[in-house]
């Protein structure tokens, strides 16, 4: 459903909000492992993310990434899937055919269109902060 990219994207997002809420800034090597994910891609990932404005990105000695307290609850995840898969899945074919809606239907399109609808709604309106603080609380995981 997700691309690698895009599920990486949302982890490296998770991570960075829930190291935001203990105040620390975290850098490249740190979050590639956290999330285990190549560091290369990782930080392809993170540009995307910080050209979004999910993230912020310092430079220096006291530099990483972190997100500030504010943006937690504001940022969804569904703005993390259109930073980086675009809006595909919320308005291509589930077969991934070029023409598909109500008048030429694909076998699955009847199917599927609840399916889509619950998830863009699940997308829309979890927040970042819901699931970091649940990642900070140690009820959820990154990696097993």
């Amino acid at each position: 459903m997700f691309s690698k990219a895009c599920e990486y994207g949302i982890r490296a997002t998770l991570y960075v909000a829930a190291q935001s809420l203990q105040g620390k800034r975290v850098v490249l090597p740190e979050i590639a492992k956290a999330i285990d994910s190549p560091e290369p891609f990782t930080a392809k990932i993170l540009q995307q993310l910080a050209r979004a404005k999910l993230i912020q990105s310092n430079k220096g000695p006291n530099g990483g990434f972190s997100l500030s307290e504010g943006n937690l609850e504001h940022i969804k995840l569904k703005d993390v899937v259109l930073a980086i898969d675009g809006e595909s899945l919320f308005t291509e074919c589930g077969l991934g055919l070029k023409t598909c809606d109500e008048n030429a239907p694909c076998p699955i399109h009847n199917t599927f269109k609840p399916i889509r609808t619950q998830i863009i709604a699940m997308l829309e309106t979890t927040s970042l902060k819901h699931l970091s603080e649940k990642l900070d609380a140690g009820e959820t995981v990154l990696k097993v």
